[in-house]
């Protein structure tokens, strides 16, 4: 198989970056092809902007949907995002390393999908609307792995932890990012208390992703519901029928 590792983390030292290391020594020892995009060490142009479209459709307003499907349906954009597209769809899995700030990706990692998901391929896709989204569309069969590391205790990220649950603050990318384009989303890896581990802490928790890894291609996705599954009838709203006693976020996963 091939895997892209997309990491974020500016220091070479730091646990994320240790984390790549590791993937990269476990994937390759199975066997698998990988690929790399390091978003700090490439520069990563971050800032998703009228730059993004040398060959624009309207001169006189910017909307970033005409723009990036008419760049993308036609072989205009530019160069980087072009590399980054070619090594998501040569992918059968992406794995997203990096830390958690401020309860999100870094800016340098948003900014990567905001340039690199373009309308026609995560969105849009063929033209149809949104008749292709929450597990269908341009990275549909491809699976995909968050690995986090996240610097406060793992008990202020449980079911009534003061932060909330990480898989619920990590939502907007698992089922948004990458299950809305059709990706296969594996449960979150998560490193606590990353930045104050002692030796045997950090061994532990890279023994623990050893583990993950090993199992990439066989560990069951998260049960997010399908938009064209039979949930929605409307494709917008779930039936009355379907999760009666639950709202919010994890009305959208299934039991």
């Amino acid at each position: 198989m091939k895997v892209l590792l997309v990491h974020a983390h500016p220091e070479q030292t730091s646990m994320t970056c240790h984390l790549v290391g590791i993937a990269i020594e476990v994937l390759k020892a199975q066997g698998h092809g990988i690929m790399q995009s390091d978003l700090y060490g490439m520069n990563w142009k971050a800032v998703f902007d009228g730059r993004d479209f040398p060959s624009r459709v309207n001169q006189d307003r910017l909307s970033f949907i005409d723009e990036s499907g008419h760049a993308f349906a036609n072989g205009c954009q530019t160069p980087d995002v072009e590399q980054e597209q070619r090594k998501i769809l040569a992918a059968d899995a992406v794995i997203l390393l990096f830390p958690l700030w401020w309860f999100g990706m870094p800016a340098i990692m948003k900014g990567w999908v905001d340039r690199v998901w373009a309308f026609g391929l995560a969105y849009g896709y063929e033209g149809a609307g949104n008749a292709y989204r929450y597990g269908e569309g341009g990275f549909a069969g491809k699976r995909a792995l968050l690995a986090v590391c996240v610097g406060g205790p793992a008990q202020d990220y449980s079911a009534r932890g003061i932060n909330g649950p990480l898989e619920q603050l990590l939502f907007p990318i698992t089922h948004g990012t990458l299950f809305f384009p059709g990706m296969q989303v594996l449960p979150t890896f998560a490193v606590y208390g990353s930045g104050r581990l002692d030796a045997e802490g950090a061994a532990d928790a890279a023994a623990a992703w050893r583990r993950r890894l090993e199992r990439l291609f066989e560990d069951q996705p998260i049960a997010f519901r399908p938009q064209n599954g039979g949930d929605y009838p409307d494709h917008h709203v779930l039936a009355d029928h379907i999760a009666t006693d639950r709202t919010g976020l994890m009305a959208h996963i299934a039991d």
